[in-house]
């Protein structure tokens, strides 16, 4: 299981969120071993007042928040973190200095999903790669 957060600028933001979509969930498949049919994305489209710009970056600034079941190996979630850096520079043109992505693990007994906990659920794929 893993949802996913996207913030950025409203005028760049808004038109690219389907192909945004895309990259994130091809990533997500190929990468962290989600099912194809699971896409759980939020876009939070913001005002300049809202997201401001940091030095350094540019107005294609990205944040992407991921919450997903503990378990993966760090040597997966940085395989993940470059795929996304090349997929987002090469489909969206969107260079690395404007993307940030951070992960946040919870363990599976701490979420509650279908009317139980987590870890009572029987899951078709493994987070555990």
């Amino acid at each position: 299981m893993a949802q996913f957060k996207i913030y950025g600028g409203r005028r760049v933001l808004a038109p690219l969120r389907l192909a945004m979509s895309d990259v994130v969930h091809g990533c997500a498949v190929d990468v962290l071993g989600l099912p194809p049919d699971k896409r759980f994305h939020r876009f939070f489209p913001m005002s300049a007042v809202d997201f401001p710009t940091p030095a350094g970056r540019t107005e294609r600034y990205t944040i992407i928040e991921i919450v997903m079941f503990e378990g993966r190996s760090v040597a997966t979630k940085k395989a993940f973190f470059m795929r996304l850096y090349g997929d987002f520079t090469e489909r969206l043109n969107i260079d690395p200095q404007d993307l940030e992505i951070s992960i946040v693990e919870t363990p599976q007994h701490d979420w509650g999903i279908r009317g139980r906990a987590g870890d009572e659920l029987v899951l078709t794929y493994d987070v555990a790669r």
